[in-house]
């Protein structure tokens, strides 16, 4: 009967169908988007209208305006001033949190700790993985040495040895010029 049931459970949906869903999700998620747009444009214009007042500049002359505008310069300034102070709070904010971060890093350790997945081993197999490799770690120590071999040592040293000196005339050049000069010869 249990088995019934997993039939039942385990049908598939075919490609066409989930295409169909998904596309109906999106446009749904489309439209409350939309909705929340115009819903957050409405509530902007309300409180506008509500904190700025309409102004009337046509019965205003120009003494009034320059003042207006000097107000509003001043308004500006003093929100300018509010911004930078907010900005540079954020920055410190963001550089205390992003030192501390490091620092946190730094003690826990400078690598993130992989996510371990589940293996399935029975305890046969990992006591027979565990004798593997410690014996093979004792064998190989010697294997992966350098081999070096004592004959070519001795080849190599018993280079010939001769005497400079009587090599010296056969080595001087342009034909015993070298004799002419030690006897002391005027040269032909």
């Amino acid at each position: 009967m249990s088995e019934g049931n997993n039939e039942q459970k385990r049908v598939k949906v075919p490609i066409a169908r989930k295409i169909h869903l998904k596309s109906l999700m999106l446009a749904n998620a489309a439209k409350k988007l939309e909705k929340e747009k115009n819903e957050r444009d409405s509530e902007r214009n309300r409180v506008l209208k509500e904190t700025v007042p309409q102004l009337n500049t046509s019965s205003l002359s120009v003494q009034e305006l320059q003042n207006m505008c000097k107000q509003f310069q001043q308004l500006i300034d003093g929100v300018d001033a509010e911004r930078y102070d907010v900005e540079v709070k954020v920055s410190k904010n963001r550089n205390e949190i992003e030192s501390l971060t490091q620092k946190v890093l730094d003690l826990k350790g400078k690598f993130k700790r992989p996510t371990l997945r589940r293996v399935r081993v029975s305890a046969d197999e990992m006591l027979g993985a565990l004798a593997e490799t410690t014996y093979k770690t004792s064998l190989d120590l010697r294997s992966n040495l350098k081999s070096v071999k004592k004959e070519d040592e001795k080849e190599h040293k018993q280079v010939e040895v001769h005497d400079w000196r009587k090599n010296v005339e056969a080595m001087s050049g342009m034909e015993g010029r070298k004799k002419k000069f030690d006897t002391g010869a005027p040269p032909q």
